[in-house]
């Protein structure tokens, strides 16, 4: 069985920025894998590549087996991106933007589909709402909804609850664990820690275009468990990623 996403001593360069330094990685199917780091450390640029949107400088990246360079159309139709940035088309409804997006993968009378995750994403009643009359958790949730509506084995989930409400992020997360549940692999990167303590079972986190830790989360929090920043006796993720970060890997 090929991994959900194999990555294998890719670099990329931006003159004499090194975003990626020679990274190594294999994350199988059914995972729900953390990809953390601090801004600049290359997780962005990770994605790009993966979603074929960047080329690497060396390397070979593959999703399901398929290269994402030169099987890009099979690569790109087994991931499904949640992107950073509140990206949409204002002319079209929340439906008609579902729509549109099963067309791109080649995907006809979908609606079935589409019903349904609307109906978990709590999107049914704003269906026929124009796009730019949403609000910005609602927009968020269609991004989710785009990622899925091809039905990919692989999704990656780049910050998706960065500026929604408490109540989206749950009703989310809920979601998403259990389509991980269902099968799906699961890439997230989230500057909230305790969401990748909760939901993720392995964690790589990059500095610097490096992997400078790469382990299940329980491996982590216990092989940091002296470190206790917080007053409260408990180690948690976010000690955990103070100490590799500011070089207390050990």
């Amino acid at each position: 069985m090929h991994a959900a996403i194999s990555i294998k001593n890719v670099s990329k360069n931006y003159g004499a920025l090194q975003a990626l330094d020679n990274i190594s990685l294999s994350i199988e199917p059914g995972e729900f894998f953390g990809l953390l780091g601090p801004n600049g450390a290359g997780k962005t640029t990770l994605i790009s590549i993966l979603a074929g949107l960047v080329t690497t400088d060396g390397g070979h990246a593959a999703i399901m087996g398929a290269d994402v360079q030169s099987q890009f159309r099979d690569a790109r139709r087994m991931l499904g991106v949640v992107p950073q940035e509140l990206v949409f088309d204002p002319f079209f409804t929340v439906r008609e933007t579902l729509q549109f997006q099963s067309g791109y993968f080649g995907i006809r009378h979908n609606d079935a589909w589409i019903d349904e995750i609307m109906a978990n994403l709590d999107l049914t009643n704003k269906a026929d709402s124009n796009m730019r009359s949403l609000s910005g958790g609602m927009k968020r949730r269609v991004l989710v909804a785009q990622a899925l509506v091809h039905r990919p084995p692989v999704i990656i989930l780049d910050e998706p609850t960065a500026g929604v409400d408490v109540e989206l992020r749950q009703s989310l997360w809920q979601f998403i664990s259990r389509l991980n549940q269902d099968g799906h692999t699961i890439v997230l990167t989230t500057h909230y820690l305790e969401e990748a303590e909760a939901l993720c079972q392995r964690i790589a986190m990059l500095k610097q275009g490096k992997i400078v830790a790469l382990d299940t989360t329980a491996n982590l929090l216990s092989q940091y468990g002296s470190v206790k920043k917080d007053g409260d006796g408990k180690t948690d993720l976010e000690d955990v990623f103070v100490n590799i970060m500011s070089g207390g890997a050990r």
